[in-house]
């Protein structure tokens, strides 16, 4: 079979990017398909398009080089401002505060980290590794989506993976799904994808607000959901409505957005105008294995999760970590066998815990009597100096193995 390059990756978000150059650091030809023909996303450029990086994504990109490329905020400040802050990140929007967390302890457990968190947007990291993919030879082809595909005598010499993409066939021995939460790969390629349906919708919005007086300051967990404000126009909701307008599909208006804010919040709040919106779930599903033949997955591909705590950057960027250097050694004839197998082996556990660490999180912020009560008791416990420590670690990514 005639295989021109030893791996096609659908998707060229990070996680896609990312693994394509640690395989093309290790002489490996790589082409990535990418459905969308403008990186750009407007979604990408505004504050919900931060992301905190945890320590072992930082550690990578930082013995890449990667990190020197980006304009990081030092770790623990806000946002959106150079102050800095007390607060360390948040467990289902109770604030961990820096001042009670034991950080000699935790940094004892992430010698190679320059940080232990740092705040990423989205936009940047895409650039910073589109050029290093770039520059390392790897092949992307924008606004082509995967349509199907074949794996092709598996088992024998010369086996592959045929991809079809809009209407072209192209040949490889190996192909990874890092194409997000609605992975065709994932769905053509036969892996069972298990897991939880969601409680509720989550809006991401840019707005004008007429009276955002009548607003509370930080996350406000109400009888009726949650309602932030990042900054003034920004607003992030939580709705539990099982998820039941997200999967409508319906586009976002003003009014529709407004009357869930005014219902959240118990105002009369007025939104004047809508920029931008998006939703999205609790959803919490994961993939039983992570490889099928000739076919990986990594990323939101391999398993999705609400994004409460920022998880779901860093377990893909550990995915494309882990699966770079065994696949490339696998391709290069040097892996001792089970090595591949070994990437579901590591990888899953870590993520099923991940998906534990969000369910978790809806469950104290569910606007019931019992999330209350549990709500409650989570505040006591994070305001000791182990619980908070215990929290900003996993957050940080240093207790999820």
């Amino acid at each position: 079979m005639n295989t021109p390059y030893h791996v096609i990756i659908a998707g060229a978000g990070p996680v896609g990017l990312l693994l394509a150059c640690e395989l093309a650091l290790a002489e490996c030809s790589v082409l990535i398909l990418e459905k969308a023909a403008d990186p750009h996303s407007p979604l990408k450029q505004l504050p919900f398009g931060i992301r905190g990086l945890n320590a072992p994504s930082i550690a990578a990109l930082h013995r890449r080089g990667l990190l020197d490329e980006m304009e990081v905020p030092k770790r623990l400040k806000h946002p959106f401002t150079s102050a800095p802050s007390t607060q360390a990140g948040h467990f289902a929007g109770i604030p961990l505060d820096a001042d009670k967390i034991d950080m000699a302890r935790l940094q004892q457990l992430a010698p190679d980290a320059p940080a232990l968190s740092m705040l990423s947007e989205m936009a940047e990291l895409e650039s910073v590794l589109t050029r290093r993919a770039v520059a390392l030879g790897v092949e992307i082809r924008r606004g082509i989506a995967i349509t199907g595909f074949q794996q092709n005598g598996i088992g024998t010499p010369g086996d592959g993976v045929t991809v079809q993409a809009d209407e072209q066939s192209l040949a490889a021995e190996w192909l990874v799904g890092c194409d997000g939460a609605r992975s065709v790969v994932r769905k053509d390629g036969g892996f069972a994808f298990a897991g939880t349906e969601p409680e509720f919708t989550g809006y991401s919005a840019k707005v004008d607000i007429a009276d955002p007086e009548k607003l509370g300051a930080g996350r406000m967990v109400t009888e009726r959901g949650m309602y932030f404000q990042s900054q003034p126009g920004y607003l992030n909701l939580q709705d539990f409505d099982g998820g039941a307008f997200h999967q409508t599909g319906l586009p976002i208006t003003l009014e529709h957005l407004q009357a869930v804010l005014r219902r959240i919040s118990d105002t009369d709040v007025t939104i004047s105008a809508l920029h931008i919106a998006t939703t999205w779930t609790d959803r919490a599903r994961q993939v039983t294995n992570y490889r099928n033949g000739r076919v990986l997955l990594a990323g939101d591909a391999a398993h999705i999760h609400s994004p409460l705590g920022g998880q779901g950057l860093n377990l893909g960027i550990g995915d494309a970590v882990n699966l770079g250097a065994k696949l490339a050694a696998t391709i290069h004839g040097t892996a001792p066998p089970g090595l591949l197998d070994s990437y579901h082996t590591e990888r899953h556990p870590i993520g099923a815990r991940v998906l534990d660490w969000s369910r978790a999180q809806v469950a104290i912020m569910r606007p019931t009597p019992e999330g209350r009560a549990l709500n409650a008791i989570f505040r006591d416990l994070l305001n000791t100096r182990d619980g908070a420590t215990y929290a900003a670690g996993r957050v940080w990514g240093l207790l999820n193995t």
